[in-house]
């Protein structure tokens, strides 16, 4: 492991939540807000200094950080000074400005990393076409314990059901896939089981049943063999995968990588939560998912794995997606994150429509009390789930290189 690269990878981390507070800092002071404390990490106070009206700090917990800018609720004491910079008191849309500053520079951090990595090396490709190809037809065979296949003959489970290289696999039960990994989970999740495979082939599309066959894989969590489901597929290479691309040229393929990796990561949250029993279970013995959540300190191992192979287009573009990530997440509209935040400012302002639709005056500022209990709730859960997420990480960390 390499541990320059862990520590590198950490420090990208570290300045991504940087940059995040930092844009909720900077949107604050654009509209004449106060900002008490601008801070990385929770917990006990390791360092700080006071520049200004802002106090900068680090702290114990390397977790997060926070900027805490006056009056961000009305029941912020304020004083006197504070109160006519009180965030509260501004108009609702810079309100939300300031809420989605974080996320604004976790996505032009997340582009800018995309687009010097698209000019200086080599990025995937955002115009391959990445549709599931079938490079080989071959038989379903057993894994040895040193990660070999071993020996089998005759032609496999997707061979004998008529599938043919070169076919576009397009769907699996009729769920679309874009990517060879989606078909090889549902097959390896149905041992035994029919599946039915669309196909494109020579433009026609076609339906074609196959039987998986049940095969032995070796578990590198656990060190004994699982059965897990096997057709007889391997993938085609995707032509032209990686791209360099010149300084202009590099402007419209960031936009389009950077939006395909929205998707992918948009898909990621949504899935979120039906991959902690697996990370549970992993602490106990169970096959860690590699799709599956990292910590901080998951993917910093990650990244000192990619350091030390020297794979530095991989480290930057991992990095890149970690910052879209913490965009999106922090749109759930839930506190206490930033998305959490602008449902309130949002709630305000339909409340007060419909309050004056009626004849009546606006209902004022929200009492964040009344919020206090799903707060702690959702503070409580984040944490529970990062301890055992980072629990993961260290007794059956993600290997991406086995």
């Amino acid at each position: 492991m390499g541990i320059v690269g862990i520590a590198l990878f950490a420090l990208g981390i570290a300045a991504s939540i940087a940059l995040h507070e930092a844009g909720h800092m900077v949107a604050a002071r654009a509209f004449g807000m106060r900002v008490r404390r601008y801070f990385i990490g929770f917990g006990p106070k390791v360092w700080s200094a006071t520049r200004g009206h802002t106090e900068y700090g680090l702290a114990a917990l390397p977790f997060g950080g926070f900027c805490d800018i006056a009056g961000m609720t009305a029941n912020d004491r304020l004083t006197a000074e504070e109160l006519p910079h009180a965030m509260h008191s501004k108009p609702a849309w810079q309100r939300v400005v300031v809420m989605l500053g974080g996320v604004a520079m976790n996505v032009v951090l997340a582009m800018a990393i995309t687009y010097f990595v698209a000019v200086f090396a080599a990025i995937p490709n955002p115009y391959a076409d990445r549709t599931p190809r079938v490079g080989e037809l071959v038989c379903a065979a057993d894994q040895a314990a040193d990660g070999t296949f071993e020996a089998c003959d005759g032609p496999g489970p997707a061979q004998r059901a008529g599938v043919q290289v070169g076919d576009e696999i397009l769907a699996v039960d009729g769920r679309r896939v874009e990517a060879f990994s989606q078909v090889r989970d549902v097959v390896s999740a149905r041992p035994g089981e029919e599946v039915r495979l669309t196909l494109r082939r020579a433009g026609e599309e076609l339906t074609v049943p196959v039987v998986v066959e049940a095969v032995d894989r070796y578990s590198q969590a656990t060190g004994q063999r699982v059965s897990a489901g096997a057709i007889g597929v391997t993938s085609a290479p995707v032509e032209n995968a990686m791209a360099s691309f010149g300084p202009l040229e590099a402007v419209p393929a960031t936009a389009r990588l950077t939006g395909q990796m929205v998707d992918a990561t948009w898909e990621g949250l949504l899935s979120f939560p039906g991959k902690i029993p697996g990370v549970m279970a992993s602490i106990f013995g169970a096959e860690r998912d590699v799709n599956g959540p990292v910590s901080v300190i998951g993917a910093s191992r990650v990244g000192g794995e990619l350091v030390q192979r020297s794979m530095w287009e991989s480290f930057w573009m991992m990095l890149a997606s970690l910052n879209l990530f913490l965009a999106l997440f922090n749109l759930v509209p839930l506190p206490p994150l930033d998305g959490g935040h602008i449902a309130v400012i949002a709630y305000e302002r339909m409340r007060d429509w419909l309050r004056r639709a009626r004849g009546l005056a606006p209902g004022g500022a929200v009492d964040y009390t009344a919020l206090m209990p799903l707060t702690y709730a959702m503070a409580a859960l984040l944490l529970t789930i990062g301890v055992f997420v980072m629990v993961a990480d260290v007794v059956n960390p993600v290997r991406i290189f086995g």
